[in-house]
């Protein structure tokens, strides 16, 4: 009987897909579900969800556990999922609200960037509890973070707790690869590729159908309004890089100088297209805003009159874990971990994400080698800023914060370093309750 921990299982989307993705496998149809959580409402909603889920898979052997004592969730781990939000959306919203009166406009903001990078250093201080945790109560654990921002909290727990299976996960490269075989018309069974950058940047090196370069079909398809209109930002990213890049348009209008610094720019290139508004500023704030009343009504309309989606759900979790300790096949995946000779033109010791496999040996990550230059060039100055921002998250030096942000291609194209120093002051004292461990800047 395997026991697999979700911390941050108030995360209602993500937890009630992972569960229903792990009954589909015969290893954890007798598994202990320990669900944590520091919301004790939100916690028991997702234990009746848990509970509910579990009867329609009929996996009636298993165990389901909720608890807000985190060493009790995490003794005896075999596998560990994070999906938390240090601080809630009331504490978010300032890293994005405060960019804004700066000039700054940011429509995702958990990433990179200002927003990112500060959501990023509320973040790590519990991530490396997590991190000491798992080390005391179940250290041979694989542990699975989906929290954003992913480069820069993988990067840390790697090196501060370097023999704990520590990976993250996102899902933007299964995704993207399965929206460009829609346009392509072809089943995903007959697709295969090599991605590899950086969480949020990484680009399809090779894309195949049935073992043939499917670009040149893609350069082609881009010719149609449908499918040019659904992702402007990436379209524009792939003709001029010449690879398709595999988060969406939101999330790239922001990592780059091109697509956001102008309110003219927001309007060609940020137009709405997947249900998605890249144009919209804080977009996902406001969605996140929404769902702070929305959120009880919806999870408690599901328990009496949602169904159980009998599909696999796109995210890699439960087949990792199948994999490594399942007694399953070897599953191959793209997860986040330091680069030691994965990557040669990105920075040494960074995160990157890359292919990897997953088997009863661990999580493996494959040698990439060189990246074409042009994406290398890109992907290096996003991971060093991450760099420079796990640097100040670590010595508690505010210069270093502040050189992160002030490389951010977006806030640099639109801020002088004084503006960006202000701004980054303007954030600390925002953040007093969290970062009172930092030096005056």
């Amino acid at each position: 009987m395997k026991k697999i921990t979700f911390i941050g299982a108030g995360s209602m989307g993500f937890t009630r897909n992972l569960v229903s993705d792990l009954f589909t496998f015969d290893a954890f149809r007798d598994a202990t579900i320990c669900l944590m959580d520091i919301h004790e409402g939100r916690l028991e909603y997702v234990r009746r969800a848990a509970e509910k889920i579990k009867a329609a898979r009929n996996c009636q052997d298993a165990t389901i556990v909720a608890t807000t004592d985190r060493a009790k969730a995490l003794e005896g781990a075999d596998g560990v999922i994070c999906t938390i939000l240090n601080g809630g959306v009331q504490v978010w919203r300032h890293d994005i609200e405060i960019p804004k009166s700066y000039g700054v406009d940011i429509n995702v903001g958990d990433t990179r960037g200002p927003s990112g990078i500060f959501r990023f250093l509320r973040t790590a201080p519990v991530m490396l509890d997590i991190c000491k945790d798992i080390e005391k109560y179940c250290p041979n654990a694989v542990f699975l973070n989906y929290t954003n921002p992913m480069a820069m909290l993988c990067r840390i727990m790697q090196g501060e707790y370097p023999k704990l299976m520590v990976s993250g996960l996102c899902h933007s490269v299964q995704g993207t690869a399965w929206m460009l075989s829609q346009w392509l018309g072809e089943d995903m069974k007959d697709v295969t590729y090599t991605c590899a950058g950086i969480n949020h940047q990484a680009f399809y090196l090779e894309y195949k159908v049935r073992g043939e370069d499917a670009y040149p079909r893609l350069r082609e398809a881009l010719n149609r309004p449908e499918v040019y209109n659904e992702e402007i930002v990436r379209n524009e990213l792939f003709k001029a890089f010449g690879y398709y890049i595999t988060e969406s348009s939101g999330h790239n209008s922001e990592y780059c100088w091109w697509f956001r610094k102008r309110p003219d720019l927001i309007e060609k290139y940020c137009k709405d297209g997947t249900g998605w508004n890249p144009g919209e500023y804080a977009y996902i704030l406001n969605n996140y805003l929404k769902a702070e009343d929305s959120w009880e009504p919806e999870i408690k309309d599901w328990l009496e009159n949602g169904e159980v989606n009998d599909l696999w759900n796109g995210e890699y979790a439960a087949s990792i874990f199948n994999a490594v300790f399942g007694g399953g096949e070897p599953f191959r995946f793209n997860g986040n971990i330091r680069n030691f000779g994965i990557v040669d033109n990105l920075p040494h010791g960074a995160c990157v994400e890359v292919p990897c496999l997953a088997d009863r040996n661990g999580l493996i990550p494959f040698r990439v080698g060189e990246m074409p230059r042009q994406l290398s060039a890109l992907c290096s100055l996003s991971s060093q800023l991450e760099e420079l921002a796990v640097e100040g998250a670590l010595t508690g030096d505010p210069m270093k914060v502040y050189q992160a942000v002030m490389m951010d291609p977006l806030t640099a194209s639109v801020l002088s370093l004084a503006e960006i120093k202000e701004m980054v002051k303007a954030m600390f004292e925002k953040n007093k309750d969290y970062l009172g461990h930092f030096a005056s800047l």
